[in-house]
């Protein structure tokens, strides 16, 4: 498969230009620094869920539910394939890896997968869209409880403790209450939303960019970074690409095997390997607060975010000139 010219995007950019000035001038923007970051961005998280679930059109949830079989593949992928592969990575890697990071990795594959780049690669590929819309959304709902579920076993074998019922509420409360109250509010903002598609993406990644920025304020100023630095850097980097491209493998292989149509097969293999950052980021600020590893922990899933964006945009084309060819026979 030939790779296209790799693009930075203004997301990235923007997320890189966040880390490096909070490794300049950590002071700022700490949690609990000048800025009152820690609340601003619980706001911003609590606004950016509202927004999605104002956007989010219940017929095409209802369009793509009825394929069982392809969304028991899908979600056994995201919360059985993905643990497991993190508990192993684990396994091998302790003591050669900062614990930090290894939570990080873990924490990664405990993640939901995305919505917005599930559905747009599958619609370029030419798959079923009413699926992928359904296995997405279906994946943010499971993990509100299978994620914090997940990281509380995680803590509680590092030797940490973290709360389960707590964690679970928490998500619950900034995430789920949000999002429902933005399914009663569509019919109020749906026309408004879409006429502003552009500001509310900008809200979005602005929200996202503005915790990442906090994280690692708050990491630097604890001296996380001292003596890390690029290594872990490398080291998260290299992890990302060998769990993707393992993860992009063992999908198509395994949607061949049960015998999936083509376009269910993208639907498998797109959402089957995605993890959301959009979801990842945010659950990361609730469920670890403003620890000082938090820098460290949420970067995996920043690699993770690019890596995939920019692998899976060239398989995207792939599948669509298989389809076409398909369809034009």
């Amino acid at each position: 498969m030939k790779l296209g010219p790799v693009h930075i995007d203004g997301f990235l950019a923007a997320m890189l230009s966040a880390v490096a000035l909070a490794l300049l001038a950590p002071g700022i923007g700490r949690s609990e620094g000048p800025l009152h970051l820690g609340t601003v961005t619980g706001l911003g998280i609590a606004l950016v869920f509202l927004l999605h679930g104002a956007n989010l059109a219940p017929e095409k949830l209802v369009a793509g539910m009825r394929n069982w079989r392809l969304h028991l593949f899908v979600q056994t992928c995201t919360f059985v394939l993905f643990p497991v592969i993190g508990t192993v990575l684990a396994f091998v890697l302790d003591g050669h890896v900062a614990p930090a990071l290894l939570t990080g990795v873990y924490f990664l594959c405990v993640l939901p997968s995305t919505i917005s780049s599930s559905v747009a690669f599958t619609a370029m590929a030419g798959g079923n869209v009413g699926a992928a819309v359904f296995n997405a959304t279906l994946s943010n709902f499971i993990g509100i409880i299978v994620t914090p579920l997940l990281v509380s076993q995680w803590m509680h074998a590092t030797g940490a403790s973290m709360p389960i019922g707590q964690a679970i509420l928490g998500v619950a409360v900034q995430l789920l209450l949000p999002f429902i109250a933005g399914q009663f509010l569509r019919p109020h903002l749906h026309a408004w939303l879409v006429h502003h598609k552009s500001a509310v993406n900008r809200v979005d990644r602005g929200v996202i960019v503005l915790i990442v920025y906090s994280s690692f304020c708050d990491s630097a100023a604890a001296g996380l970074w001292s003596g890390q630095g690029w290594v872990a850097v490398l080291q998260a980097f290299g992890l990302c690409v060998a769990i993707l491209a393992g993860v992009l493998s063992l999908t198509c292989f395994a949607a061949r095997r049960f015998g999936f149509t083509l376009d269910d097969e993208v639907v498998a293999v797109f959402c089957g390997s995605k993890k959301s950052v959009a979801s990842g980021i945010p659950m990361a600020r609730l469920l670890f607060g403003s620890r000082p590893e938090l820098g460290m922990i949420v970067l995996p899933a920043m690699l993770y975010h690019q890596v995939q964006l920019l692998v899976c945009a060239n398989l995207a084309r792939r599948y669509a000139r298989v389809t076409h060819a398909g369809a034009s026979r």
